[in-house]
């Protein structure tokens, strides 16, 4: 009877565990770097859930916005080359547009979204550095994750931009619609 007893808390210790830890697992999201800047308190809802994870049909690779840790992503500005004020994520890689993207509804998934990776959050998305937190919100995603929004326009990053500061994606026609990076106000930046 003891041992029963012994077993059956073990048990149930072992359940709350696996019940808290949830979302422990290592996912795509815990690999990000941290945001550069400390998040100011932000007023934009999001929606999603934290612990979603990319399905198999989406790039799985890790949201250079993803905050680490489960935290909200920093989307803020900077000059790249020639283009001033433009978007970056929390490591500086610098954020793009989809002209077919004709609301905040993404219409990039599948092969589009593991070349054009989402711009992922797991909270509301912290404006810094000249960016305006009232142009900020989210989307939900066919898969649950949370993207980033900026005035209007589901935000994401490219596969071939390998370093901060790199613009390599802009005024792509890639998939069907042109590419281009963000200006704080929300509008596209065409290159020459």
């Amino acid at each position: 009877m003891r041992i029963s007893r012994t077993v059956t808390a073990t048990a149930a210790v072992v359940a709350l565990i696996t019940v808290a830890c949830g979302g422990c697992s290592s996912s795509n999201k815990s690999t990000a770097a941290a945001s550069p800047t400390p998040p100011a308190t932000s007023t934009a809802s999001s929606s999603g859930s934290p612990t979603a994870v990319a399905t198999p049909t989406e790039s799985a690779s890790p949201s250079p916005s993803a905050g680490a840790g489960g935290a909200a992503a920093t989307v803020s500005a900077t000059t790249v080359g020639k283009y001033q004020n433009i978007l970056v994520d929390a490591r500086g890689k610098t954020l793009y547009l989809f002209e077919a993207d004709t609301s905040p509804t993404s219409t990039c998934y599948d092969a589009c979204a593991t070349a054009w990776p989402p711009a992922l959050t797991t909270g509301a998305p912290t404006a810094a550095n000249g960016v305006d937190q009232a142009k900020l919100s989210t989307t939900t995603r066919k898969d649950g994750t949370t993207q980033i929004v900026y005035n209007g326009h589901p935000l994401y990053s490219f596969e071939g931009d390998t370093a901060q500061g790199d613009t390599n994606g802009e005024e792509s026609s890639a998939f069907g619609a042109k590419w281009y990076v963000v200006n704080t106000a929300g509008s596209k930046v065409e290159g020459d």
